[in-house]
């Protein structure tokens, strides 16, 4: 049958620069289209306002005995028979980092996706980073960039992973403060306990962990039928099948098991986690985080059905 998808096999150490190189050309596209999806969610975005000390104005509300008169906004209260206080806004802003895996297996690209997992992750990761900045937030990312407050950060983030390339898999956390969020972006293919290993011990140190899962259709429906050879990106390793289709329930069925049990581990420490296909608008996942980060309730599960 035709070739559905394509794989790059993994990176010999001589071809690390060119892979960086193929890298940084990507990033600025990836920059453009994380700021059209940016912007099309960016309304719904109110940031984590509270009542307190800061210039901007947040709301009118009714005067209460004990508060200090010069508080009182008099040309507001002389509209009606009420008096009024003007409540200026606090941005109660922190530091979240953000992280793509761009491993051997993030290239991977169906003709049932729209992009690569790669290029998705780049783009939600961005577009995350132009969103947060947009409501103050001190954007950071592990060994590329440290936490900065600037209105710019989703292009220094992007100049930055060009100058810096991201590694492959998890990220060293070393210099993460407890306090902070975590926003993950790969897919997250190994067992869920090695995954666990790493991710298990920033839980306990109080960070607030975000996972996003980006999988291509082929990677869940499994199109494949009679004689097909597959080959994993990260190891190299071959496996020729006579009649793939026979494989399709098992597969399905075990792709599924490992996805469930990561999300099930993943909440269980207070985490979150998020299912994306490549073929669906990378604006349901963003959305789906930026709840999650502005404390909303909910569960994502788009992305994750057969």
């Amino acid at each position: 049958m035709a070739s559905i998808g394509h794989i790059v096999a993994r990176t010999p150490a001589g071809e690390v620069l060119s892979r960086a190189q193929q890298r940084a050309m990507l990033v600025p596209d990836c920059l453009v289209e994380a700021r059209r999806i940016a912007n099309t969610v960016i309304s719904g975005w109110h940031g984590r306002r509270k009542r307190g000390i800061g210039e901007n104005f947040w709301q009118f509300r009714p005067y209460s005995d004990g508060e200090s008169l010069s508080r009182i906004d008099w040309r507001r209260s002389a509209r009606d028979d009420h008096t009024y206080v003007r409540d200026r806004e606090w941005e109660a802003a922190h530091t979240i980092w953000l992280w793509a895996d761009l491993s051997p297996s993030m290239m991977y690209k169906s003709t049932l996706g729209s992009v690569s997992k790669e290029s998705r992750a780049l783009v939600l990761m961005l577009a995350l980073a132009e969103i947060l900045a947009r409501s103050g937030e001190r954007i950071g990312c592990p060994g590329v960039m440290e936490p900065i407050s600037a209105r710019n950060a989703a292009e220094r983030l992007a100049t930055a992973i060009m100058l810096s390339p991201l590694s492959e898999g998890l990220p060293e956390t070393g210099m993460i403060r407890s306090a902070s969020d975590l926003v993950l972006i790969g897919d997250f293919l190994d067992p869920t306990d090695r995954i666990m290993e790493r991710l298990g011990p920033l839980a306990r140190r109080g960070l607030r962990g975000h996972v996003v899962e980006v999988a291509d259709p082929a990677e869940e429906v499994f199109p494949y039928a009679g004689r097909t050879e597959f080959s994993d990106p990260e190891t190299g390793q071959k496996l020729t099948a006579g009649r793939a289709e026979v494989l399709r329930e098992d597969y399905q069925r075990a792709y599924l098991a490992r996805r469930e049990s990561l999300g099930v581990t993943l909440r269980h420490l207070g985490w979150t986690f998020t299912p994306h296909r490549t073929d669906r608008p990378a604006s349901e996942a963003l959305v789906a985080v930026h709840m999650y980060l502005s404390g909303m309730p909910g569960r994502a599960t788009h992305g994750g059905q057969l």
